[in-house]
């Protein structure tokens, strides 16, 4: 049978990692990106995989974190973007932090070289009549901020509301700015990351009175205005901008992002703060860094007056300010099947953000597996290879394509292990009931034992 062509559309996360896996399987790719003729709101760069807000694809603890079991998956199933991601990791204690700039010129480069793959620089147009022809698969990849004209194609495929959610940026400041004096380098605990003494984040600390102020500083700030068609829009649970938090309550910050526990201000080792702002290695030189937690609505002017008032950054010079952009996702349980394809129309496949995950390695994770999914259907294996349920993998691609089919209730996710399937665990000797650590690294280690029948599946070229 003659093998069908793979197009994908969009050069994120998802869309990098689902032409490479696809690539190195032998098949052939056109990957449209339509950068720098066309840009977004978040977006800076015409490179791929361009990470907009943090640098960050949180904890690389495998046994303990299933962002981290994941990234561990996707190791072992030879993805690009965790190969760049090593590559270009930074101090950031026992998270994942990458330069981003070299990082996305690391993918940019291997998928450029990649003779199996044709990467075409223009917006892709008029998938309802080219997705007819039955020979040609299609990979949506084009992530929360998709064009006004694909959206609006997207939703006349799927015949469903598009859902929407906010997502916000977080500053970035220049480190030669940063005032020691008052401000020290401690990663919380003192735990060893790649930089290896226990130092990768620089710790801004704050008195009784001093949080009070900065909450009630941001309570009162100047906030963006949005566009008619963006009110009425939900945030995103696990990225929520801090002054949506400071509103909730008083002291969600300072159990959130601010939380000042597992650090000692050197200034005043006696006494522990009353809360901590954290800021995180932004780029491989250590010029920059970023302030971990803190996206942001403010307007610009009122985040450089509040953010001046956090000890040790009274003088702070900010490389970027914090924003806001509107992210999209579809209604995936009710319009995908388990391969995540369009269950109306077989040859059309949706990965990464725009499914309903959310986060970085979630996105590239689902494009791995759409990526391979595709390949499996071009090369017309007559065996169907799907990630166990037991992985993280498995489990991420269980709550996209079986989660709540309510309407308003679906929403975006990231990989915890309350998505695993229900387990009995059996406490060790002399103890009442299995930990929570215990609990981690027996997912962990039942899901790596699994991930090896997916990942092994596909033969790579080479």
């Amino acid at each position: 049978m003659k093998a069908k062509e793979i197009i994908i559309i969009g050069a994120g996360l998802a869309g990098s990692e689902a032409a490479w896996q696809a690539a190195r399987a032998g098949v052939k790719v056109t990957l449209y990106e339509m950068r720098p003729k066309k840009t977004s709101p978040a977006h800076q760069t015409e490179g791929f995989a361009e990470l907009v807000c943090s640098n960050s694809f949180r904890s690389d603890d495998y046994e303990r974190n299933a962002v981290g079991l994941l990234h561990e998956e996707m190791r072992r199933c030879n993805s690009l973007i965790m190969q760049c991601a090593d590559q270009t990791k930074l101090p950031a204690g026992g998270a994942l932090a990458v330069d981003r700039d070299i990082f996305s010129a690391k993918v940019t480069s291997a998928l450029t070289t990649e003779p199996n793959i044709t990467v075409i620089r223009e917006e892709f147009c008029n998938l309802g009549e080219k997705s007819k022809n039955q020979d040609i698969l299609f990979i949506i990849a084009t992530g929360p901020l998709t064009s006004q004209a694909l959206s609006d194609e997207i939703a006349q495929l799927t015949g469903a509301d598009k859902l929407a959610f906010f997502d916000a940026i977080a500053p970035i400041i220049y480190t030669e700015t940063i005032d020691f004096s008052k401000a020290w380098r401690q990663s919380r605990y003192d735990k060893v990351g790649p930089s290896g003494d226990g130092k990768d984040y620089i710790n801004c600390p704050l008195n009784k009175n001093q949080y009070f102020d900065f909450v009630t500083a941001i309570k009162n700030g100047e906030k963006t205005e949005f566009k008619e068609w963006e009110k009425n829009t939900p945030y995103f649970e696990g990225c929520l901008p801090i002054e949506v938090m400071a509103e909730r309550n008083e002291n969600t910050l300072r159990f959130g992002p601010l939380k000042p526990v597992g650090l000692t201000d050197p200034n005043d080792p006696d006494r522990r703060p009353y809360a901590v702002v954290q800021l995180r290695q932004d780029n491989q030189e250590g010029t920059l860094y970023n302030m971990v937690g803190f996206q942001t609505k403010l307007k610009y002017g009122a985040q450089t007056e509040i953010f001046r008032t956090i000890p040790g950054l009274e003088n702070a010079e900010f490389a970027r300010l914090g924003g806001i952009h509107r992210n999209t996702f579809i209604q995936s349980p009710v319009l995908l099947d388990h391969k995540l394809r369009l269950k109306t129309r077989k040859n059309i496949f949706f990965a990464g953000q725009i499914t309903g995950c959310e986060g970085y390695a979630e996105s590239a994770a689902v494009g791995l597996a759409v990526g391979r999914f595709a390949a499996q259907d071009t090369l017309n294996t007559h065996m169907e290879h799907y990630p166990d349920r037991e992985t993280a993998l498995g489990s991420l691609l269980h709550h996209i394509t079986q989660g709540d089919t309510e309407k308003n209730h679906f929403q975006p996710m990231n990989i915890n292990f309350g998505l695993f399937p229900a387990r009995n665990f059996s406490p060790a000797p002399g103890k009442r009931k299995v930990g929570k650590q215990e609990r981690a690294m027996e997912y962990s280690k039942a899901a790596l034992s699994k991930i090896h029948a997916f990942a092994d599946f596909l033969p790579v070229v080479a």
